[in-house]
């Protein structure tokens, strides 16, 4: 019983549509919040569409990508087109991991300058 009567307080069955105490009407439940739609960058197998849409709705991953596997084959190329519009339209995940600088910061400067050294530029670090 999570669901509450505004009038009474009475609690009610989440299928209840009218208080069984007062007679009030019960307001619908709104559908529980899903997650963003978006294509993760760890554990996908091509583009992480079939990854995305199984996070975003709940599904098994396994399954939607065995499904689309078999669209790909039987619907005569709907599938793959609909599958590169999805791959062009989902954005990717953001790729901030936990612990790592916001775009546009980078490290503290060290004793050794702005700790700017970037890989194949001729320059070595300096060392310590």
């Amino acid at each position: 019983m999570a669901v509450y009567c505004n009038r009474c307080g009475t609690g009610q069955p989440y299928t209840a549509r009218f208080c069984s105490n007062c007679g009030a009407t019960i307001a619908a439940t709104p559908p529980a919040p899903s997650r963003p739609l978006y294509r993760p960058i760890q554990g996908r197998a091509i583009a992480g569409v079939c990854m995305g849409l199984a996070l975003a709705y709940g599904w098994d991953v396994a399954l939607v990508r065995i499904f689309s596997v078999i669209g790909f084959f039987f619907s005569g190329g709907v599938v793959a087109v609909a599958y590169l519009a999805c791959w062009i339209g989902i954005p990717e995940e953001s790729a901030l991991m936990p612990g790592g600088y916001p775009p546009g910061a980078g490290p503290a400067p060290g004793p050794y300058g702005s700790g700017s050294y970037t890989p194949g530029s001729g320059a070595y670090p300096p060392h310590v």
